[in-house]
């Protein structure tokens, strides 16, 4: 588990997460980078976070994208 820089409660939504994830994926051409990848990771450790203080708040979250292995 990687652990989280950002304080308690300052979690960005899984909708910005997403977004994020998405651009990334976009940039890279559907190939990342080994440092991508790890950016990738942890973007999808902040995502469950954000999906989960959503859940609580009541808000549904948006699928993130993750590629084929293929």
């Amino acid at each position: 588990m990687f652990p989280n820089p950002r304080k308690p409660g300052s979690v960005r939504s899984a909708a910005v997460v997403n977004a994020e994830i998405r651009a990334l994926w976009a940039r890279s051409g559907g190939r990342l980078s080994a440092v991508d990848e790890a950016r990738y990771e942890r973007l999808l450790v902040e995502w469950a976070a954000a999906v989960e203080a959503d859940a609580g708040a009541g808000a549904s979250a948006l699928a993130p994208v993750i590629a084929d292995a293929a």
